[in-house]
């Protein structure tokens, strides 16, 4: 530490296992450290044992009683990485360590993509991040450390901006912001209507309109079923190509059957 002043170094301690820590020891600890001449103390939690409450309570207790600029490092072993991030700045830190797509030991870190979103849109606190390059960083990230993006993985998971339900799509078609907190440009995602078993009129209308098909009620309907027959077979939403099929084994069965075309 004395050398490190004496060269002008920006101090950072660390706290190993903070969480665990006896708090008398720890404000011990950190004021011994700044004694010695340290800029700020990384609070780890270890584990991952604390909730955002008990976070929130020993960083506002620590930074009551200690000069130090204060550091999260929060794990995500009950999941709750993020949150516990946040509720540290909350209380006064005003550093925080993150992964991207939380990777690290064990359950992994709290997420950048999780994190600054967050801090933005809950927090009301801009970090001033390029957020449109998140999938694009979180898929470079996945690819180099061998690791996939699970499709519910919050911010910028491929189903993060999907919307099934007959409700939902609804009312995202009319005003994104029904369903949606930001747009999914805002991530580097797309917005996507997806046709299942809990999809609506709405939505096999909204998507054959972008295959360059005007649907009939009558052929919305019966096509409506038909995928979402299918869709309970296959336990997942339907590809487009698969509607295609729908589609097209719809008209032929209706030529068959003497009632002529349906559909553009």
């Amino acid at each position: 530490m004395e050398f490190a002043k004496q060269h002008d170094f920006y101090v950072s301690v660390n706290a190993e296992d903070a969480s665990r820590a006896d708090l008398d020891f720890l404000i011990r600890f950190a004021r011994s450290a700044r004694e010695y001449g340290a800029d700020r103390i990384r609070f780890c939690d270890t584990v991952g044992i604390l909730d955002p409450f008990d976070t929130f309570n020993v960083i506002s207790f620590l930074r009551s009683r200690v000069d130090l600029e204060i550091e999260m490092h929060t794990h995500n072993d009950f999941g709750m990485a993020t949150a516990n991030a946040l509720a540290g700045i909350k209380a006064g830190a005003i550093y925080v360590n993150t992964t991207v797509n939380g990777l690290g030991e064990r359950a992994g870190n709290a997420a950048l993509e999780e994190v600054a979103m967050a801090l933005k849109y809950i927090a009301k606190l801009n970090p001033g991040l390029h957020t449109e390059r998140f999938r694009e960083l979180s898929e470079y990230v996945a690819s180099a450390s061998s690791r996939t993006i699970p499709v519910w993985k919050p911010i910028v998971g491929a189903n993060v901006f999907a919307h099934e339900s007959g409700i939902h799509a609804d009312g995202v078609i009319k005003n994104p912001l029904n369903y949606e907190v930001f747009s999914p440009e805002e991530v580097g995602l797309e917005r996507q209507l997806v046709v299942g078993k809990h999809s609506g009129g709405k939505s096999i209308e909204m998507k054959f309109k972008e295959f360059g098909i005007e649907l009939t009620p009558e052929d919305s309907r019966e096509i409506l079923r038909l995928a979402r027959k299918l869709a309970v077979e296959l336990k997942r939403g339907l590809f487009d190509k698969e509607l295609m099929y729908i589609y097209k084994d719809y008209q032929a069965h209706t030529k068959e059957g003497g009632k002529g075309s349906s559909g553009g």
